[in-house]
Protein backbone atom coordinates (compact mmCIF):
# COMPACT_ATOMS: atom_id res chain seq x y z
CA UNK A 1 0.00 0.00 0.00
CA UNK A 2 2.70 1.98 0.73
CA UNK A 3 4.56 1.32 -2.62
CA UNK A 4 1.29 2.07 -4.21
CA UNK A 5 0.64 5.89 -3.16
CA UNK A 6 3.97 6.43 -2.97
CA UNK A 7 3.98 5.82 -7.01
CA UNK A 8 0.54 7.30 -7.46
CA UNK A 9 1.71 10.29 -5.59
CA UNK A 10 5.17 10.68 -8.36
CA UNK A 11 2.36 10.40 -10.83
CA UNK A 12 -0.02 13.21 -9.84
CA UNK A 13 2.88 15.37 -9.62
CA UNK A 14 4.40 15.24 -12.99
CA UNK A 15 0.96 15.72 -14.56
CA UNK A 16 0.37 18.74 -12.38
CA UNK A 17 3.44 20.48 -13.99
CA UNK A 18 2.19 19.61 -16.95
CA UNK A 19 -0.99 21.18 -16.48
CA UNK A 20 0.76 23.91 -15.21
CA UNK A 21 3.01 24.70 -17.86
CA UNK A 22 -0.18 24.27 -20.33
CA UNK A 23 1.04 21.58 -21.56
CA UNK A 24 -1.58 19.65 -23.60
CA UNK A 25 -0.30 16.03 -22.04
CA UNK A 26 -0.91 16.95 -18.86
CA UNK A 27 -4.65 18.47 -19.52
CA UNK A 28 -4.95 14.64 -21.41
CA UNK A 29 -3.54 12.26 -18.70
CA UNK A 30 -5.26 14.38 -16.13
CA UNK A 31 -8.57 13.61 -17.01
CA UNK A 32 -7.64 9.69 -17.16
CA UNK A 33 -5.54 9.96 -13.76
CA UNK A 34 -8.54 7.12 -12.46
CA UNK A 35 -7.99 4.94 -14.66
CA UNK A 36 -3.85 5.28 -14.62
CA UNK A 37 -4.42 4.85 -10.84
CA UNK A 38 -6.50 1.72 -11.09
CA UNK A 39 -4.11 -0.06 -13.72
CA UNK A 40 -0.97 1.05 -11.58
CA UNK A 41 -2.60 -0.74 -8.62
CA UNK A 42 -3.56 -3.44 -10.54
CA UNK A 43 0.74 -4.05 -11.48
CA UNK A 44 1.41 -3.24 -8.13
CA UNK A 45 -0.84 -6.07 -6.78
CA UNK A 46 0.31 -8.61 -9.85
CA UNK A 47 3.69 -7.49 -8.80
CA UNK A 48 3.51 -8.30 -5.28
CA UNK A 49 6.25 -10.23 -4.88
CA UNK A 50 8.62 -8.19 -6.52
CA UNK A 51 6.96 -5.03 -4.38
CA UNK A 52 9.83 -3.60 -2.66
CA UNK A 53 8.17 -3.53 0.46
CA UNK A 54 8.28 -7.36 0.54
CA UNK A 55 11.90 -6.81 0.11
CA UNK A 56 13.68 -7.04 3.56
CA UNK A 57 15.87 -4.07 4.25
CA UNK A 58 18.42 -2.64 6.05
CA UNK A 59 18.48 1.03 5.57
CA UNK A 60 21.07 2.13 8.87
CA UNK A 61 23.92 2.86 5.64
CA UNK A 62 23.64 5.64 3.56
CA UNK A 63 25.62 8.76 2.15
CA UNK A 64 23.05 10.78 5.21
CA UNK A 65 23.83 8.93 7.56
CA UNK A 66 27.64 8.29 6.78
CA UNK A 67 27.70 11.85 6.62
CA UNK A 68 25.97 12.73 9.85
CA UNK A 69 28.58 10.80 11.56
CA UNK A 70 31.94 11.71 9.82
CA UNK A 71 31.22 15.55 9.90
CA UNK A 72 31.57 15.21 13.72
CA UNK A 73 35.63 14.57 13.04
CA UNK A 74 35.66 15.71 9.68
CA UNK A 75 33.57 19.23 9.84
CA UNK A 76 33.93 20.12 6.52
CA UNK A 77 33.89 16.97 4.43
CA UNK A 78 30.93 17.69 1.61
CA UNK A 79 28.81 14.84 -0.20
CA UNK A 80 30.44 14.03 -3.25
CA UNK A 81 28.04 14.99 -6.25
CA UNK A 82 28.77 14.54 -10.01
CA UNK A 83 25.88 15.81 -12.98
CA UNK A 84 26.20 13.77 -15.91
CA UNK A 85 28.00 15.24 -18.91
CA UNK A 86 26.83 16.70 -22.18
CA UNK A 87 25.84 13.32 -24.22
CA UNK A 88 25.93 11.01 -21.32
CA UNK A 89 22.66 8.91 -21.37
CA UNK A 90 21.50 7.87 -17.95
CA UNK A 91 18.98 4.48 -18.00
CA UNK A 92 18.06 3.30 -14.87
CA UNK A 93 16.13 0.28 -13.10
CA UNK A 94 17.30 -2.48 -16.06
CA UNK A 95 16.61 -5.69 -15.33
CA UNK A 96 19.21 -7.63 -15.31
CA UNK A 97 18.29 -10.35 -13.57
CA UNK A 98 14.77 -12.75 -12.27
CA UNK A 99 14.98 -14.68 -9.46
CA UNK A 100 11.24 -16.37 -9.24
CA UNK A 101 9.16 -13.24 -9.12
CA UNK A 102 12.28 -11.62 -7.67
CA UNK A 103 13.76 -8.66 -10.13
CA UNK A 104 17.38 -6.99 -9.85
CA UNK A 105 18.22 -4.14 -11.35
CA UNK A 106 21.28 -2.32 -12.39
CA UNK A 107 21.71 1.81 -13.48
CA UNK A 108 23.62 2.27 -16.95
CA UNK A 109 25.84 5.34 -17.83
CA UNK A 110 26.36 5.89 -21.48
CA UNK A 111 28.38 8.18 -23.26
CA UNK A 112 27.59 8.81 -26.60
CA UNK A 113 30.12 7.03 -28.90
CA UNK A 114 30.10 5.18 -32.12
CA UNK A 115 32.76 3.01 -30.50
CA UNK A 116 32.31 0.48 -28.56
CA UNK A 117 33.78 1.75 -24.83
CA UNK A 118 35.34 0.08 -21.92
CA UNK A 119 32.88 -0.82 -19.20
CA UNK A 120 32.73 -0.45 -15.04
CA UNK A 121 30.58 -2.42 -13.01
CA UNK A 122 30.09 -0.63 -9.50
CA UNK A 123 29.23 -2.91 -6.29
CA UNK A 124 28.40 -0.48 -3.08
CA UNK A 125 28.88 -1.55 0.63
CA UNK A 126 27.16 -1.04 3.43
CA UNK A 127 28.31 -4.19 5.15
CA UNK A 128 26.88 -6.94 3.27
CA UNK A 129 23.34 -6.02 4.59
CA UNK A 130 22.56 -2.29 3.93
CA UNK A 131 23.38 0.25 1.11
CA UNK A 132 21.77 0.42 -2.10
CA UNK A 133 23.43 1.17 -5.95
CA UNK A 134 22.72 5.38 -5.99
CA UNK A 135 26.17 4.98 -3.22
CA UNK A 136 28.22 4.28 -6.49
CA UNK A 137 26.16 7.14 -8.54
CA UNK A 138 28.99 9.77 -8.36
CA UNK A 139 31.67 7.67 -9.54
CA UNK A 140 29.84 5.96 -12.13
CA UNK A 141 28.57 9.64 -13.32
CA UNK A 142 32.27 10.26 -12.83
CA UNK A 143 33.84 7.66 -15.16
CA UNK A 144 31.07 7.99 -17.30
CA UNK A 145 31.74 11.54 -18.55
CA UNK A 146 35.11 10.19 -18.69
CA UNK A 147 34.38 7.70 -21.49
CA UNK A 148 33.46 4.71 -20.01
CA UNK A 149 30.06 3.16 -19.84
CA UNK A 150 29.37 2.29 -16.16
CA UNK A 151 26.58 0.76 -14.29
CA UNK A 152 25.75 0.48 -10.69
CA UNK A 153 24.20 -2.80 -9.48
CA UNK A 154 21.67 -4.14 -7.30
CA UNK A 155 22.64 -6.62 -5.01
CA UNK A 156 20.63 -9.34 -3.06
CA UNK A 157 21.53 -8.26 0.80
CA UNK A 158 21.94 -10.66 4.32
CA UNK A 159 18.70 -9.63 5.64
CA UNK A 160 17.10 -10.93 2.32
CA UNK A 161 19.80 -13.82 1.27
CA UNK A 162 22.84 -14.84 2.85
CA UNK A 163 26.16 -15.75 1.08
CA UNK A 164 26.71 -16.70 -1.64
CA UNK A 165 24.00 -15.26 -3.09
CA UNK A 166 25.40 -11.61 -3.89
CA UNK A 167 28.12 -13.24 -5.39
CA UNK A 168 26.23 -14.96 -8.17
CA UNK A 169 23.88 -11.74 -8.30
CA UNK A 170 27.15 -9.88 -9.63
CA UNK A 171 28.50 -12.34 -11.49
CA UNK A 172 25.46 -12.50 -13.51
CA UNK A 173 25.26 -9.03 -14.16
CA UNK A 174 28.59 -9.17 -15.36
CA UNK A 175 27.47 -11.98 -17.49
CA UNK A 176 24.83 -9.45 -18.64
CA UNK A 177 27.29 -6.47 -19.39
CA UNK A 178 29.00 -8.82 -21.77
CA UNK A 179 25.61 -10.62 -23.21
CA UNK A 180 24.33 -7.29 -23.87
CA UNK A 181 27.57 -6.02 -24.78
CA UNK A 182 27.14 -4.98 -28.70
CA UNK A 183 23.85 -3.57 -27.90
CA UNK A 184 25.10 -1.08 -25.11
CA UNK A 185 27.88 0.17 -26.54
CA UNK A 186 30.59 -2.25 -24.66
CA UNK A 187 33.91 -3.53 -25.43
CA UNK A 188 33.86 -7.16 -23.87
CA UNK A 189 37.95 -7.13 -23.47
CA UNK A 190 37.74 -4.42 -21.06
CA UNK A 191 34.74 -4.72 -18.59
CA UNK A 192 36.40 -3.69 -15.16
CA UNK A 193 34.63 -4.25 -11.63
CA UNK A 194 34.92 -1.55 -8.87
CA UNK A 195 34.06 -2.11 -5.22
CA UNK A 196 33.75 0.17 -2.16
CA UNK A 197 33.93 -1.39 1.49
CA UNK A 198 31.75 -5.00 1.27
CA UNK A 199 31.10 -4.05 -2.27
CA UNK A 200 35.16 -4.49 -2.94
CA UNK A 201 35.41 -7.07 -0.97
CA UNK A 202 32.94 -9.28 -3.39
CA UNK A 203 33.82 -6.65 -6.66
CA UNK A 204 37.33 -8.57 -5.75
CA UNK A 205 36.16 -12.04 -5.20
CA UNK A 206 33.89 -11.82 -8.33
CA UNK A 207 37.22 -10.79 -10.47
CA UNK A 208 39.74 -13.58 -8.90
CA UNK A 209 36.98 -16.33 -9.63
CA UNK A 210 35.55 -16.78 -12.85
CA UNK A 211 34.02 -20.24 -13.73
CA UNK A 212 34.47 -21.11 -9.65
CA UNK A 213 32.39 -24.45 -9.66
CA UNK A 214 31.49 -23.14 -5.62
CA UNK A 215 29.35 -20.34 -7.37
CA UNK A 216 28.49 -21.97 -11.00
CA UNK A 217 24.81 -21.11 -11.99
CA UNK A 218 23.20 -22.35 -15.00
CA UNK A 219 25.38 -20.18 -17.41
CA UNK A 220 28.53 -20.16 -19.22
CA UNK A 221 31.62 -19.20 -17.41
CA UNK A 222 33.39 -17.32 -19.70
CA UNK A 223 31.21 -14.19 -19.76
CA UNK A 224 31.87 -13.46 -15.95
CA UNK A 225 35.60 -12.51 -17.00
CA UNK A 226 36.39 -8.88 -16.03
CA UNK A 227 39.88 -7.07 -17.54
CA UNK A 228 40.56 -5.45 -13.98
CA UNK A 229 39.11 -4.41 -10.44
CA UNK A 230 39.44 -1.53 -7.89
CA UNK A 231 39.15 -2.32 -4.53
CA UNK A 232 37.85 0.99 -2.22
CA UNK A 233 38.50 0.04 1.36
CA UNK A 234 37.92 -3.44 1.45
CA UNK A 235 38.70 -6.89 2.88
CA UNK A 236 40.75 -9.17 0.92
CA UNK A 237 40.49 -11.94 3.39
CA UNK A 238 38.25 -12.90 6.13
CA UNK A 239 40.54 -14.95 7.76
CA UNK A 240 43.85 -12.86 8.69
CA UNK A 241 43.87 -12.27 12.38
CA UNK A 242 43.31 -8.77 11.62
CA UNK A 243 40.07 -9.58 9.59
CA UNK A 244 38.81 -12.00 12.64
CA UNK A 245 39.62 -9.83 15.27
CA UNK A 246 37.04 -7.65 13.79
CA UNK A 247 34.65 -9.79 12.09
CA UNK A 248 34.48 -12.47 14.28
CA UNK A 249 34.31 -10.20 17.15
CA UNK A 250 32.26 -12.18 19.91
CA UNK A 251 30.80 -9.00 21.20
CA UNK A 252 28.84 -8.52 17.60
CA UNK A 253 25.61 -11.20 17.82
CA UNK A 254 25.91 -11.29 15.20
CA UNK A 255 28.71 -9.41 13.33
CA UNK A 256 28.04 -8.05 9.88
CA UNK A 257 30.22 -11.19 8.03
CA UNK A 258 28.41 -13.31 10.57
CA UNK A 259 25.49 -12.82 9.48
CA UNK A 260 26.04 -12.72 6.02
CA UNK A 261 27.46 -16.18 6.23
CA UNK A 262 24.89 -17.68 8.97
CA UNK A 263 27.53 -18.24 11.26
CA UNK A 264 30.59 -17.13 12.71
CA UNK A 265 33.83 -18.38 11.77
CA UNK A 266 34.42 -20.89 14.11
CA UNK A 267 30.96 -22.53 13.24
CA UNK A 268 31.45 -22.16 9.35
CA UNK A 269 35.25 -21.42 8.45
CA UNK A 270 34.71 -23.35 5.24
CA UNK A 271 32.27 -20.38 3.68
CA UNK A 272 34.90 -17.59 5.37
CA UNK A 273 37.64 -19.04 3.85
CA UNK A 274 35.77 -19.65 0.58
CA UNK A 275 34.60 -15.92 0.50
CA UNK A 276 38.12 -14.63 0.53
CA UNK A 277 39.37 -13.37 -3.06
CA UNK A 278 43.13 -13.59 -1.06
CA UNK A 279 42.72 -17.65 -1.22
CA UNK A 280 42.50 -16.83 -5.48
CA UNK A 281 44.62 -14.68 -5.99
CA UNK A 282 47.49 -15.05 -8.62
CA UNK A 283 48.19 -16.05 -11.81
CA UNK A 284 45.49 -15.10 -14.09
CA UNK A 285 44.32 -12.46 -11.89
CA UNK A 286 43.20 -8.66 -13.22
CA UNK A 287 45.27 -5.87 -12.69
CA UNK A 288 43.94 -4.46 -9.27
CA UNK A 289 44.09 -0.90 -7.26
CA UNK A 290 43.34 -0.61 -3.27
CA UNK A 291 42.75 2.94 -2.81
CA UNK A 292 42.22 3.17 0.87
CA UNK A 293 41.39 4.86 4.31
CA UNK A 294 43.87 5.27 6.97
CA UNK A 295 41.85 2.59 9.10
CA UNK A 296 44.58 -0.80 8.90
CA UNK A 297 41.02 -3.26 9.34
CA UNK A 298 39.78 -2.61 5.89
CA UNK A 299 43.17 -3.47 4.18
CA UNK A 300 43.12 -7.24 5.60
CA UNK A 301 44.95 -9.24 3.42
CA UNK A 302 45.69 -6.29 1.13
CA UNK A 303 49.57 -6.89 1.39
CA UNK A 304 49.66 -10.94 0.85
CA UNK A 305 47.41 -10.23 -2.20
CA UNK A 306 49.49 -7.81 -3.88
CA UNK A 307 52.49 -10.33 -3.69
CA UNK A 308 50.85 -12.63 -5.02
CA UNK A 309 50.13 -10.40 -8.13
CA UNK A 310 53.45 -9.60 -8.02
CA UNK A 311 54.93 -13.09 -8.34
CA UNK A 312 52.97 -13.71 -10.98
CA UNK A 313 53.98 -10.13 -12.54
CA UNK A 314 50.28 -8.93 -12.68
CA UNK A 315 50.37 -5.18 -11.80
CA UNK A 316 48.97 -4.20 -8.55
CA UNK A 317 48.53 -0.52 -7.00
CA UNK A 318 47.56 0.89 -3.82
CA UNK A 319 47.08 4.40 -2.89
CA UNK A 320 46.35 5.42 0.50
CA UNK A 321 44.72 8.41 2.18
CA UNK A 322 46.10 9.81 5.32
CA UNK A 323 43.33 10.53 8.21
CA UNK A 324 40.19 9.48 6.43
CA UNK A 325 37.22 8.10 7.46
CA UNK A 326 36.18 4.54 6.13
CA UNK A 327 33.37 5.87 3.60
CA UNK A 328 35.85 8.42 1.86
CA UNK A 329 35.08 7.60 -1.32
CA UNK A 330 31.42 9.66 -0.39
CA UNK A 331 33.07 12.62 0.39
CA UNK A 332 34.86 15.40 -0.90
CA UNK A 333 37.69 16.48 -0.43
CA UNK A 334 38.53 12.66 -1.02
CA UNK A 335 36.00 12.06 -4.11
CA UNK A 336 38.09 13.63 -6.15
CA UNK A 337 41.50 12.56 -6.51
CA UNK A 338 40.01 9.06 -5.70
CA UNK A 339 38.10 8.93 -9.07
CA UNK A 340 40.91 10.66 -10.68
CA UNK A 341 43.19 7.54 -9.50
CA UNK A 342 40.82 5.25 -10.80
CA UNK A 343 40.39 6.98 -14.04
CA UNK A 344 44.14 6.81 -14.79
CA UNK A 345 44.58 3.45 -13.76
CA UNK A 346 41.45 1.82 -16.03
CA UNK A 347 42.34 4.05 -18.94
CA UNK A 348 46.15 2.84 -18.77
CA UNK A 349 45.20 -1.02 -18.21
CA UNK A 350 42.00 -1.09 -20.42
CA UNK A 351 43.77 0.54 -23.08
Amino acid sequence: MVTMTLTLQKLEQSLLNLREANDWRGVLCWSLLPVLALVTGLGLVAGKGISSAEIPLDNSFSVESAFAKERQKYPDIGIARVAPAAGVAVQRDQVYRRIGARALHLDLYRPDSAAPRPAVLLVHGGGWRSGNRTLQQPMATYLANRGFVTATVEHRLSPEARYPAAVQDIKAAVCWLHQNAARLGVDRDRIAILGASSGAQLATLVGVTPGLPAFREDRDASCESVAAIVNLDGIVSFITPMALEHENDPRKNPSAAGAWFGGRYEEVPELWREASPLEYAGAGSPPTLFINSSRPRFHAGRDEYIARLAAVNVDAEVMTHGDTPHPFWLFQPWFEPTAERVDNFLQRVLK
